[in-house]
């Protein structure tokens, strides 16, 4: 037996903008970290190449070598480079997909030894990809896995199909439904049938959790909130994070607040980050305009017109058409920007109103020769919706099988990173 595979294996789920990092077998990740490096541009900016003096030679040899030591990853990388102008922020992975591997490397390489402190030879890994990264990238981290941290084994899984292992509810886990994942710098509506993506009927939502703070940081600027500028982003995200709420009637919302401004209006109180004085000021209705972009995105892009209900259904009717009434029936929620209060009644709500009206349109067509069977639709929301695919990460990697699915060094070296374009899907997690 793989001395490995006695030993827990590593979790990473690297998103947009955190990524959570565990052991297999944990309800939640050990740590949760921006993924950000920060990377001292003073060595970065040397100029490359050997000159004819020994001297400079090694001068440039060891700017070389700090410049591969000389980084930061996390709220480390953040805070250097608020207190230094010599250190640049580099943000390896965007919009769900990794765009600087170097940077990439490095913040893995940090992740590994310096927060889960574990020799990466020791253990199998498990991470995470977006439902529409390329090949290549799988190769990429296939010969970074290997190469780099000599890893005696490695699993590639697909977030929405780990998202949608963490929120079974019975003992048996139901692995057909739809994935509404929503990240900081991604969102994504993904059918998956029987634990396999349906590649072609997935659906990108213009609209994820960055947005949803920018826009509440745009409404306290606009209604001239004393806020330091520097600090204005990280107070809408803590906004967004502390008091927003998803309401049922916007008109309603707004006529409520009306009349009971003290009951509504909540006080918000910071420290500016360049005195350390403190600051304060009111929270009014972005509280429940935030989540509202969701479901009205014209309010802060001009550009949007299809709700989030309406692309989770578009999403659906361009499934196969045996698997539909399924998919309406599990609609997981998963990532941060799912976590608001009665975001899933809401989000429930408004899809059975469409999935009705067209069952109504469907049998006024038929002129009452037949009536057809009413649709249930069904929203899951769980306590763990926020580490989803961690956790399902978590449950996956603990199974026997998992070993004996992954991708082994001794394949590597005989098959090269091609074998890293697919993992299977076993059946032994549900």
């Amino acid at each position: 037996m793989d001395p490995a595979a006695s030993r827990p294996a590593l979790v990473i789920d690297s998103g947009t903008g955190f990524t959570k990092m565990g052991f297999a077998g944990n309800v939640e990740p050990s740590f949760i970290l921006p993924t950000v490096v920060a990377v001292n541009d003073t060595f970065v900016n040397q100029p490359r190449g050997y000159s004819s003096k020994s001297s400079n030679s090694l001068t440039q040899y060891s700017a070389g070598v700090m410049a591969d030591l000389d980084y930061f990853v996390g709220e480390e990388g953040l805070a250097k480079s608020k207190s230094s102008n010599t250190y640049s922020l580099s943000y390896p992975i965007r919009h769900g997909q990794v765009n600087n591997w170097d940077a990439m490397e490095r913040f893995w390489q940090q992740s590994i030894f310096s927060y889960l402190r574990c020799d990466p030879e020791d253990h199998y890994f498990l991470l995470t990809e977006s439902p529409m990264t390329p090949p290549e990238s799988r190769e990429y981290t296939g010969e970074i896995m290997f190469e780099t941290f000599n890893v005696p084994g490695l699993y590639i899984a697909v977030q929405p199909v780990l998202a949608l292992a963490a929120g079974y509810t019975t003992s048996k886990c139901e692995m057909t439904g739809v994935v509404v994942d929503i990240g900081d710098g991604a969102a994504h509506v993904v059918p998956v049938a029987d634990g396999y993506v349906i590649g072609s009927s997935i659906q990108s939502i213009p609209i994820c959790g960055k947005d949803v703070t920018l826009f509440i940081q745009q409404l306290m600027r606009e209604r001239g909130e004393r806020i330091p500028p520097e600090d204005s982003f990280e107070a809408a995200r803590k906004v967004k994070e502390m008091y927003c709420y998803t309401c049922s009637d916007i008109v309603k919302e707004f006529n409520k607040h009306d009349k009971e401004p003290s009951k509504y209006i909540k006080q918000w109180r910071g420290t500016k980050s360049k005195t350390g004085a403190s600051y304060s000021c009111d929270i009014g209705y972005e509280r429940f305009l935030g989540p509202e972009v969701f479901f009205n995105p014209e309010l802060c892009n001009v550009d949007s017109s299809n709700s989030l209900p309406a692309v989770i259904d578009k999403c659906i009717q361009s499934a196969p058409i045996d698997t539909r009434r399924a998919l309406y029936k599990n609609i997981v929620l998963s990532g941060g920007s799912t976590m608001f209060k009665d975001f899933q009644r809401r989000l429930q709500r408004d899809l059975k109103k469409i999935v009705d009206a067209r069952v109504l349109a469907s049998d006024a067509r038929l002129g009452g020769e037949s009536k057809a069977q009413p649709v249930e639709v069904n929203v899951v929301s769980h306590p763990i919706q926020r580490y989803a695919v961690w956790f399902g990460g978590s449950v996956l990697a603990s199974t026997p099988e998992f070993y004996t699915a992954c991708h082994t060094k001794a394949e590597y070296e005989e098959h090269g990173a091609s074998i890293c374009r697919t993992n299977p899907v076993f059946k032994g997690m549900y």
